[in-house]
C-alpha cells in the first residue's frame, strides 16, 4: 500500500491515522489480464489505482472500431470519469492488460473520506484537473498534430508503455488504424 500512499503525498500530507483511514476505505484486488471492471453502459461505481500491472479505458464505436481513451500503470489511478462524477451510466470499458494488483475505491467511500480527511478532497480535485489539462492537451494534439507527431509524444510521454501496449491499441490511441500505424513505424524506422 505504500505505492498509493506515495502517490497522496505528493499532493497532500496526511497523518498516520489518517492513512490508516484512507485505507480502511480500500479494497485490494488482483485481477486477470483480460478482465473488464467496467463496462460501457454501466454507471461507474469505483475508481482504480494501480499498484502493478496494466489497464486501459477504451470504447467501441457503432462501427465495432476500439477507441483507447487511457492508460494506466504502477502508480496510476483510472475510472470513467464522466460516469463517476454524474452517476449516469457512462460509454468506457476498463480492461486488465497484464495480471494486475488493483486498489478500489468505492465513490460511496471517496465521498466518506472527503467529510472524514477534507484534505483528500484537495487531492483529488488537482488529480481531476490533471486529468482535464492532459485530456485537453491530448484533444488538441489530434486536432492539430500528425501521427507521427502524435506517435512521437506517445513514445516520449509514455516510454515504458511502448513495449507493453499492443500495437494496435497504441494505434487506437492516437487515432490512426492498424495498418496505417504499421506503415508509419516501417517509415520511421527506414529514416
Amino acid at each position: 500500500m505504500a505505492l498509493i500512499l506515495d502517490n497522496i503525498s505528493k499532493i497532500v500530507s496526511l497523518s498516520e491515522e489518517e492513512k490508516k483511514l484512507f485505507l480502511s476505505k480500500t479494497e485490494t484486488q488482483h485481477y486477470k489480464a483480460k478482465t473488464i471492471l467496467h463496462n460501457a453502459g454501466e454507471i461507474c461505481k469505483e475508481s482504480y489505482f494501480v499498484n502493478s500491472g496494466l489497464l486501459r479505458s477504451f470504447n467501441i464505436n457503432d462501427n465495432i472500431v476500439e477507441h483507447v481513451l487511457h492508460f494506466a500503470c504502477e502508480g496510476w489511478w483510472i475510472g470513467d470519469m464522466y460516469s463517476l462524477l454524474s452517476q449516469k451510466p457512462g460509454n468506457l470499458f476498463i480492461e486488465v492488460l497484464e495480471d494486475s494488483e488493483v486498489v478500489v475505491l468505492s465513490k460511496e467511500n471517496q465521498e466518506q473520506l472527503y467529510f472524514d480527511i477534507p484534505k483528500l478532497e484537495r487531492f483529488f480535485r488537482i488529480l481531476t484537473e490533471n486529468s482535464l489539462v492532459a485530456h485537453q492537451e491530448r484533444l488538441m494534439d489530434n486536432l492539430s498534430l500528425s501521427a507521427e507527431d502524435r506517435f512521437d509524444k506517445f513514445c516520449k510521454r509514455y516510454p515504458t508503455l511502448i513495449q507493453r501496449v499492443p500495437q494496435k491499441q497504441i494505434a487506437s490511441y492516437i487515432g490512426v488504424t492498424p495498418e496505417f500505424f504499421s506503415k508509419m513505424k516501417s517509415r520511421i524506422l527506414r529514416k
